[in-house]
């Protein structure tokens, strides 16, 4: 059968790579690279979130790494079949190190690594409670005072952060600070959450009132609990909202409501923060030994200053301070930006009866929702793809498998496909002045928002009323306010009684400005971005997305967001960063990321 014929050819190129490996042959293991070959490593190898690309830097991390990682037993994956197609054979593999179990997906090419993706599972002996592992719950037998499940959980709860010190604190108590801190819980590491809101999920709920996700369910689900069966494919803010609170309470997090961080200062001596924190009127002092900041990557407003915004007897909002259209029914209402949350917003302020214009100061990327969700999703998350077997799981595997730096090659197909898909669409938003473009190189919103984090938008409606004119547009420059409106670069005035400035958000190392200081937030430098050198991702080229769920350049301070889904799938290797150094294992970090931009 050719199917075992792949089977054995790949299953002996492993036998080979391994004992290359365990024998310290570096040169030869090199050598089973091909010259242009991509080796992605989530923490096995690196303890950092890195790809090499390369022979020369295979090498490099080789001769740094192989002699402390110790790797050994590759081989296929159990029930999975290596597949062939186009001169590119594709396995899944897993494999062990010193002090952790691996799992991993190649391609080979000519007989030789073309693409190799190394992640971490598990620490061995800190394997999380699971399966056949999972905790018994019950207490068979007898004993006289003994606590029950929910008097044990009252009393961790009491005593954590007062009695006892978190290990690790998460600042942000959204999607990313809930997934980690699940995450760090079923690895037993003393974690608090703080959130500044009334209830876990509020960060959705405060937001305008039309916000829903734009990306499929298939792509959202948080780690351990996935959404039920009849979830909606695209899930409205409360929804989530109320998702996230349960989520909270049956995971059982330690989750700190009312609570803001004002100060955090680090000790190289005693290796541990002082953070002083609100919590609900009290001030309470924590000393953790990791800090994590998941404040949201759209969570620090860029708010614009125009001459005159002093001036404008109207209201003034950026948009994540927007509560809805309800009350500018009959009045108008300028919205700056041509984003997702502008044409969200744009799109309620219509359907409640305003008058409202949109102001377009750049171009911008417009996918139609079906379109995204059936070219760019559907072979990964999809229904479709679930009753294929692709799993959750799976299908974030074979995305982070794909380089970085050839990951637009394989987007600017899909994209020429819906644009020629959609042409009759793109032409009515063309001839209705709309500024269209679709990333610098033709690669679409997954570059874009994994390049900058902005310049697209999803379409679910709002670009039919731009095209029949319903929401009005305006394409140019704001030079300035004055009392009564907007005014533009081509001498258009505005005539406004609210403005909205969907004008987006600056780097996370804003708020660890605001925490640590400024000095803490250069050293650290700006997060997100991959130094593409295109539009708002200044070179050089990192590889990997900045300062994002990895070491950085300040000691034992990380940085956690990103989508529903980045939280769910990185979560789990930084959680594993962060379990090895409380149970003390060596975790040399190779190629820890230089600083090249401040914001």
């Amino acid at each position: 059968m050719l199917d075992s014929t792949i089977t054995d050819r790949t299953q002996a190129f492993l036998d080979e790579f391994g004992q290359a490996l365990e024998q310290g042959d570096i040169a030869r293991a090199r050598d089973m690279f091909l010259d242009e070959c991509y080796w992605r490593d989530l923490v096995t190898f690196t303890w950092n979130l890195k790809t090499v690309e390369g022979k020369d830097q295979v090498e490099d991390m080789l001769r740094h790494q192989l002699a402390t990682t110790k790797p050994t037993g590759w081989a296929l994956a159990d029930g999975e079949v290596p597949t062939e197609e186009g001169g590119v054979t594709t396995a899944w593999i897993t494999f062990e190190t010193s002090v952790a179990r691996g799992y991993g997906l190649i391609r080979l090419k000519d007989d030789r690594i073309w693409t190799l993706l190394t992640t971490m599972v598990e620490l061995k002996g800190h394997e999380e409670p699971a399966g056949f592992n999972r905790p018994l719950g019950a207490k068979h037998g007898a004993g006289k005072h003994r606590e029950t499940w929910a008097e044990e959980r009252a009393r961790e709860a009491a005593e954590l952060g007062y009695e006892t010190q978190p290990y690790c604190l998460i600042v942000g108590g959204g999607q990313g600070g809930i997934a980690l801190g699940a995450r760090l819980r079923q690895l037993g590491v003393p974690t608090i959450i703080v959130e500044r809101n009334d209830r876990p999920g509020d960060s959705w709920r405060n937001r305008y009132k039309s916000l829903c996700l734009h990306d499929p369910v298939w792509y959202d689900h948080l780690p351990y609990i996935k959404f039920p069966e009849n979830w909606p494919v695209f899930a409205p803010k409360d929804k989530i909202g109320d998702w996230l609170e349960m989520y909270t309470k049956v995971m059982e997090l330690n989750y700190w409501t009312r609570t803001t961080a004002t100060s955090a200062e680090f000790d190289e001596a005693a290796q541990e923060w002082t953070v002083v924190l609100d919590r609900d009127g009290e001030e309470v002092v924590l000393r953790p030994k990791q800090l994590v900041m998941a404040t949201g990557m759209s969570g620090k407003k860029r708010m614009p200053d125009f001459p005159g915004m002093d001036r404008f007897r109207g209201v003034q909002q950026h948009s994540s301070e927007h509560e809805g259209p309800d009350r500018w029914a009959g009045r108008k209402v300028v919205v700056v930006g041509s984003n997702n949350s502008a044409h969200d917003i744009c799109a309620a302020l219509w359907e409640n009866d305003a008058d409202v214009t949109m102001v377009q100061r750049s171009s911008t990327h417009i996918v139609r929702s079906d379109s995204l969700m059936e070219i760019g999703l559907g072979a990964l998350y999809s229904e479709e793809a679930v009753r294929s077997g692709m799993t959750t799981e799976k299908a974030d595997l074979v995305f982070a498998s794909l380089p970085y730096r050839i990951l637009h090659e394989f987007q600017i197909p899909l994209y020429e496909q819906m644009r020629e898909r959609d042409r009759a669409f793109y032409e009515g938003l063309e001839k209705a002045g709309f500024w269209l473009d679709w990333g610098d190189d033709g690669s679409g919103l997954f570059m874009k928002y994994l390049r900058r984090g902005s310049g697209y938008y999803i379409d679910v409606g709002a670009s039919q009323l731009i095209i029949d004119g319903k929401i009005k547009l305006k394409r140019g420059q704001i030079t300035g306010l004055d009392e009564t409106g907007v005014m533009l670069d081509d001498g258009t005035h505005l005539d406004a009684d609210l403005v909205v400035y969907a004008t987006g958000y600056n780097s996370m190392n804003g708020w660890v400005a605001d925490l640590m200081g400024q000095e803490t937030a250069d050293r650290l430098g700006k997060c997100w971005g991959l130094g593409s050198d295109t539009t708002k991702d200044p070179g050089p080229w990192e590889g990997e997305q900045r300062n994002m769920w990895k070491p950085t350049q300040v000691p034992n301070l990380w940085m956690h967001g990103g989508n529903l889904h980045q939280s769910r799938h990185y979560s789990q290797f930084l959680s594993l960063q962060i379990k090895a150094r409380m149970e003390g294992l060596p975790t040399p970090v190779y190629g820890l990321q230089e600083v090249h931009h401040l914001s």
